[in-house]
């Protein structure tokens, strides 16, 4: 502790801790600008389900010796079209209609799973994570799909914001809003299978909701949410990496419950704002 830059630069000689950093931080990214939707139209559960929805593509795919991470991201995005579609024709929640899915392709894949008797590793870094087994191709992988779905929402942000806030509106505008919510859906399937070979299918939706969030406490705007949000989750994945290399911690979940301590900060922070308003508003007789 008496060098600093040492402490802080150390991990990264080697080779595992660069490529686990370069992953989590193209993971801050992708997940903040999606994470921000995610939290505006209050489809955290969707994250979570897209996340376990995966184990069926994963385990389909691994049987048949077909790539893994193209198997997840099959499953993810035919779940959350099925979700959409759904919600629309079955006239039910978004709840609902996310529980049935995600029901359905979690149990496919334990289905699939329970065919097969030998221990499966592969399957397991999806299911907690690996981030200090990220390969470059891994980290390739992720930023071309991030670089795909950063693409879209710059190219497409008026019409998915809008669609977003005020759908009525949108539609009466002649804005393709059922087209661009089911973009939307996608777009969230895509960053659960960039954060999936990361994190892991059970703490992949915390990187998406957890770091939006903690920006939607201190900020209004959207684009402000989105770059404050992917600024809090690298600030998460560093500070998580440290503690884990350090105190050999497992990684995931100190990086989660990093997250956690800066999402509570930051509603000290605005319970520290609003009170200072309220001392400083003057005072009626």
């Amino acid at each position: 502790m008496s060098d600093p830059l040492g402490w802080l630069l150390d991990p990264y000689t080697f080779e595992f801790m660069r490529l686990a950093l370069a992953a989590l931080a193209i993971t801050s990214v992708v997940s903040a600008v999606v994470g921000a939707f995610v939290v505006h139209k209050g489809l955290a559960f969707l994250g979570d389900a897209l996340a376990h929805a995966t184990l069926a593509g994963v385990a389909i795919a691994f049987v048949n010796g077909l790539s893994i991470s193209l198997g997840a991201l099959v499953a993810a995005s035919v779940t959350a079209l099925g979700v959409g579609w759904t919600q629309r024709r079955a006239r039910v929640s978004a709840d609902t209609a996310i529980g049935i899915l995600f029901v359905a392709m979690f149990s496919l894949g334990v289905l699939v799973l329970s065919r097969r008797t030998s221990y499966t590793p592969n399957l397991l870094s999806f299911v907690f994570g690996d981030i200090l087994g990220v390969s470059r191709g891994d980290v390739v992988a992720a930023a071309l799909l991030s670089a795909a779905v950063l693409l879209f929402v710059v190219a497409l942000y008026r019409e998915l914001v809008f669609a977003s806030y005020d759908p009525a509106t949108a539609t009466a505008s002649g804005l393709p809003t059922t087209a661009l919510q089911y973009a939307l859906l996608l777009l969230i399937a895509v960053a659960v299978v960039v954060s999936l070979r990361v994190i892991g299918i059970i703490l992949v939706n915390a990187m998406i909701v957890i770091p939006a969030a903690t920006a939607s406490v201190l900020a209004q705007r959207l684009p402000a949410i989105m770059a404050l949000g992917a600024l809090l989750a690298l600030v998460a994945s560093v500070v998580g990496l440290q503690l884990s290399y350090y105190f050999e911690l497992a990684t995931s979940p100190t990086i989660v419950l990093v997250a956690c301590a800066l999402f509570a900060g930051a509603l000290g922070v605005r319970a520290l704002r609003e009170r200072a308003h309220i001392e400083g508003a003057p005072q009626t007789t």
